[in-house]
């Protein structure tokens, strides 16, 4: 009798793939960079804060 799947996923017995066909190290090399970007706008906003919100304040319907 054959497999029936229940959830509507096929079974992936392909390794460890994500849905989007990375691996799992592959996925965490490419948040590296994502990572560093965000501490540096944490550190700027810890210096600058008020400064980097003006900066993006809309003035006449930009």
């Amino acid at each position: 009798m054959a497999r029936q799947h229940i959830h509507g996923q096929p079974d992936n017995d392909d390794g460890d793939f994500t849905d989007d066909g990375l691996t799992s190290g592959q996925a965490q090399i490419n948040t590296a960079g994502t990572d560093d970007l965000l501490d540096e706008i944490d550190g700027l906003l810890e210096t600058n804060a008020e400064e980097f919100v003006r900066s993006f304040v809309q003035k006449g319907g930009q």
